[in-house]
């Protein structure tokens, strides 16, 4: 199918810097079309061309033949165009264990929608353009190279916006606990609770390992299908190398449940920084060595646990799994590193859905924190001195640490990481959908 060079309606695309950003609505939608149908519709269309190809979906671009499977739908980015015309954003698998991000663009009602254009967006999160709107309200390609840091994901300085978390609950059919993080107010960010509307009963936990916020709740079978529905106010500065309080560094070193410090990462941590004095060297080196290695592919068993042994296994993974092997490593090196998880909030709109959560790491050089995010310096080489030291303003930290203990706790014992709600009903892990979404606000633009 042929790509456009020029969409001149207002539209939702493949986000630069996660899953799909929806642009600014000044086309009326169409009243009595939903996000549930457009789903249906792009779904019906990749089964049906699934079935045809054989048990895959085939495509052609620039000369190249592919064999896909459906990995996902991005729900949170279907998007009504116009009249009649729609946009949906999906993740499909090659043979070869390669995830392409890809757009489709629709035409049609509700059980009759036909696909107009197919294009590559995204390999392996990396972007092969990236979208740019100009004074006239039309929406152009930018080849990566032509990108701003913006564009690319990277606001600078100062960032305000207001921050919704919702997490609808399943059937409840006996007594439920659940925690959910409760971002706090710290040096990089300023953070106030506007509205929490929740049912059962909730109070907050204090984790003091790491010292997080957890909001705690008790449900019961009347609470089945319920949501909880939090908005925050965030202002957020920009991050750098910073001197901390941190007087135990020790703990930053120690093992814990998916990262490993045994004698494999001893050894690789090893060969890395063999000949590099000072540990913001060494710490660079491994850095690269995570970059060389690791492909960013959320796809099969194993992948989003944080787990360095899978992604030393794998070479693999999401921001988790890219950030439990540096953190391996580095302490293997004897270098304190840390984690901590959030949401990455879109720079080029201001408003709209957010594509689940992201995570990042410090590690401790020279009597200073230095900030790192191995997983974006990935998908964009530009940015990879960037990203080695600093962490955007558009960011939002929910919680700190791995292996989170609090009382009460869950049955199954410490908390792996917290962005999404852990919740346990009658003493069993069961799953909550969460939507994340944002309106920055004008000072912030």
């Amino acid at each position: 199918m042929n790509v456009r060079t020029t969409i001149s309606v207002v539209f939702c695309v493949c986000a630069v810097l996660a899953g799909c950003a929806k642009s600014p609505d000044n086309t009326a939608s169409v009243s009595n079309v939903v996000t549930p149908d457009i789903q249906a519709g792009i779904e019906k269309y990749i089964e049906n061309q699934t079935r045809a190809g054989g048990g895959y979906f085939k495509f052609s671009s620039d000369g190249k033949e592919y064999l896909f499977k459906l990995v996902r739908v991005h729900t949170e980015y279907l998007a009504n165009l116009g009249l009649r015309k729609h946009f949906a954003c999906v993740d499909l698998v090659d043979t070869k264990g390669d995830v392409y991000d890809v757009d489709f663009f629709l035409d049609g009602d509700p059980g009759a929608m036909t696909v107009t254009e197919t294009t590559l967006h995204k390999l392996n999160g990396i972007p092969f353009y990236t979208w740019k709107q100009n004074r006239k309200g039309v929406w152009k390609r930018i080849p990566m190279e032509g990108a701003s840091q913006e564009l690319l994901g990277v606001k600078t300085g100062r960032d305000e916006f207001e921050f919704n978390y919702q997490a609808t609950l399943p059937v409840i059919t006996s007594t439920a606990r659940m925690w959910l993080p409760l971002p706090t107010t710290d040096a990089f960010q300023k953070v106030q609770m506007k509205i929490v509307s929740a049912p059962g009963k909730h109070r907050i936990l204090h984790e003091r390992e790491h010292d997080n916020k957890i909001l705690f709740f008790e449900l019961g079978p009347e609470d089945s299908e319920k949501t909880v529905d939090i908005r925050y106010q965030v202002q957020r500065i920009e991050k750098a190398a910073y001197m901390s309080k941190d007087v135990d560094l020790r703990k930053h070193l120690e093992e814990e449940s998916l990262v490993s410090i045994d004698d494999n990462f001893r050894n690789i941590a090893i060969e890395i920084v063999e000949g590099k004095k000072g540990d913001l060297v060494r710490a660079r080196a491994i850095y690269d060595h995570v970059i060389g290695r690791m492909r960013y592919i959320k796809h099969g068993p194993g992948w989003g646990r944080g787990d360095a042994v899978y992604a030393c296994n794998v070479r693999t993974g999401n921001c988790t799994d890219y950030h439990a092997y540096f953190i391996a490593l580095a302490r293997a090196a004897g270098i304190p590193a840390r984690f901590a998880i959030g949401a990455a909030i879109p720079s080029a709109r201001n408003d709209g859905g957010i594509d689940g959560y992201h995570c990042w790491v410090e590690f401790h050089a020279e009597g200073k924190w230095w900030p790192v995010d191995i997983s974006e310096a990935d998908k964009y080489s530009s940015l990879s001195t960037y990203y080695f030291g600093h962490h955007p303003a558009n960011r939002f930290e929910f919680s700190r640490g791995r292996d989170l203990v609090v009382e009460p706790g869950p049955v199954s014992g410490p908390i792996n990481f917290l962005a999404y709600p852990v919740l346990e009903i009658g003493n069993e892990p069961a799953k909550v959908a969460v939507t994340f979404s944002f309106n920055r606000t004008v000072s912030g633009k």
